[in-house]
C-alpha cells in the first residue's frame, strides 16, 4: 500500500507547503489562532517560530503494536505543543522545549534516516505547530526517496482548515482525545473548548482516511485513536466513548491505562494519583457498552 503522498506531485506538495508558510504570517495553524507572524520571528502560545524544533528521533518499540511490526515506529518528536497539560509525561519537550531548530532540508534528512534504519512508518509526535515546516521538508525528502507511511500523532487539537492541508498526506491519524468537556480541558490543559475542537477535528480526520485499515499486522491507513483514563473518570470516558461509536462503531482506540502523576500533577488534588484497576476496567466495560470493539492489545 503507497503511502498517500506518493499520489501528489510535486508541485502539489510545494502548493501545500505555500499555504501552510503563509499562514504563518499571522498564525492561524492550530486552534488558539495566535495570529503572530511566525515567518518575522513571533512567539505565540507555542514559542516555536519557522523552523521545526526536534527534541528527538528514533526507532519507537513502545507504540501500538500495529505500528511497529519489526522495525519499530519511526519517531520524529518535535519540541513545544499547543496544549499546556499539567500532567505532561513529555514535559521536558513540550513545555521546557528541549531540542534544537532544523532547516527543511535537515528535517528531510532525518526522515530519510528513520527509513534507512528500516522503520515501518514515520511517526510526527506533537506534530501541529510544525506542520508548516514539516510540508516545506516532506518534497525535499520524496525527492531523495522517502515512501514511508505518515502517522500524524496529534493531540487532537487541531482546525479543519489546517488538516485539509493534510488531506492526501497523512496516512494515519493518531489523535489523544483527551478529554469529554470543555471544562476538563481549561482545567488540565489551559485551553478552553477543547472537547468542541477535537470533536470537529476528529471528523475531518476520519472523513480523509477512515477507519483503521490493517494489513499483514500493521497499520496502513485510518483513523486511530488513543484515550487516556484519568483518575475519578476527570476525561468523561463514557462521553468519549459515545462519540467515536457515533464517529464509526469499526473505529480503532486504544484505552490507555498508564496515567501517573507527573509534572505539576501533584498541584491538583483530582490528578494526584494513580489509576486504579476498577477505574480503567469501568473505562474498558464505557467502550463496549457504546458499541465499540476494535481495541490496541
Amino acid at each position: 500500500m503507497r503511502a498517500a503522498y506518493l499520489r501528489l506531485t510535486r508541485a502539489e506538495l510545494e502548493e501545500r507547503a505555500e499555504k501552510a508558510e503563509e499562514r504563518l504570517r499571522a498564525c492561524d495553524l492550530c486552534p488558539r489562532r495566535c495570529g503572530t507572524d511566525r515567518l518575522a520571528g513571533q512567539l505565540g502560545f507555542c514559542r516555536v517560530g519557522a523552523r521545526a524544533r526536534v527534541g528527538s528521533w528514533g526507532a519507537h518499540f513502545g507504540e501500538e503494536r500495529i505500528l511497529v511490526g519489526s522495525g519499530g515506529s519511526g519517531t520524529l518528536f518535535f519540541s513545544s505543543c499547543n496544549l499546556a497539560c499539567v500532567f505532561c509525561q513529555n514535559w521536558e519537550l513540550s513545555h521546557l522545549r528541549e531540542g534544537d531548530d532544523v532547516p527543511p532540508g535537515r528535517l528531510a534528512e532525518l526522515m530519510l534516516d528513520l527509513q534507512q534504519r528500516g522503520c515501518e512508518n514515520l511517526n510526527l509526535v506533537t506534530p501541529t505547530p510544525h506542520s508548516a515546516a514539516f510540508l516545506e521538508a516532506l518534497p525535499l525528502a520524496v525527492d531523495q526517496g522517502l515512501t514511508l507511511p505518515i502517522v500524524y500523532n496529534t493531540s487532537g487539537y487541531e482546525t479543519v482548515d489546517a488538516l485539509a492541508l493534510l488531506d492526501g498526506v497523512v496516512d494515519i491519524y493518531m489523535p489523544d482525545l483527551k478529554y469529554g468537556t470543555d471544562e476538563a480541558g481549561a482545567l488540565c490543559s489551559q485551553v478552553p473548548d477543547y472537547w468542541t475542537v477535537a470533536r470537529e477535528a476528529l471528523a475531518e480526520m476520519h472523513r480523509q482516511v477512515g477507519d483503521l485499515a490493517i494489513d499483514g499486522g500493521l497499520a496502513r491507513r485510518g483513523l486511530l485513536v488513543r484515550h487516556l483514563v484519568l483518575p475519578d473518570d476527570l476525561a468523561s470516558t463514557e462521553t468519549v466513548m459515545e462519540f467515536l461509536a457515533a464517529l464509526s462503531p469499526d473505529t480503532y482506540v486504544n484505552v490507555m491505562a498508564q496515567y501517573y502523576p507527573t509534572y505539576r500533577a501533584h498541584e491538583y488534588p483530582e490528578l494526584d494519583r494513580h489509576l486504579t484497576r476498577q477505574e480503567y476496567e469501568t473505562a474498558m466495560q464505557a467502550a463496549r457498552q457504546a458499541g465499540l470493539h476494535r481495541f490496541d492489545s
